[in-house]
């Protein structure tokens, strides 16, 4: 994990999408990193390919065009359900601070292609997920 990160990781998390070779392409972040600090992404995209596509969309302005075309009811949705899950998972006796936000942090709106396509690839219902993978198969 070190390698396709960059550095290595901060916190704990799990391999919950593979490749069709069996290689990581999505983790799923515990939501505090082993310092205790709050990490706002739940679902990591960290398959190489996946990342350079993802990052060629947004370079050609797909933050906002995503955020253009999507539901935004639909959208507000995904960031509720995301939070939602993520928070579940940090226990009742932390006094310390917790993430925010839904997706990649971000309270409304698109922040992030590669966490709302990797919130997507774990089956979450994420609109900006799901216009990500309709781009990249057209």
């Amino acid at each position: 994990m070190t390698a396709l990160l960059g550095r290595r990781p901060q916190g704990n998390f799990t391999v919950v999408v593979r490749a069709a070779n069996g290689d990581p392409r999505v983790v799923r972040n515990a939501p505090l990193l082993h310092d205790n600090t709050p990490m706002p992404t739940r679902y990591w995209l960290v398959d190489p390919a996946d990342v350079a596509a993802v990052s060629r969309l947004e370079a050609a302005g797909g933050v906002n065009l995503a955020e253009a075309e999507v539901n935004a009811d639909e959208l507000l949705a995904a960031h509720t359900a995301y939070a939602t899950e993520r928070d579940a998972q940090i226990l009742a006796e932390h006094t310390g601070p917790r993430p925010s936000g839904g997706v990649a942090g971000t309270r409304r709106g698109v922040k992030c292609l590669h966490a709302h396509y990797a919130s997507w690839l774990v089956g979450n219902d994420d609109p900006v997920g799901r216009w990500v993978a309709a781009r990249l198969a057209s």
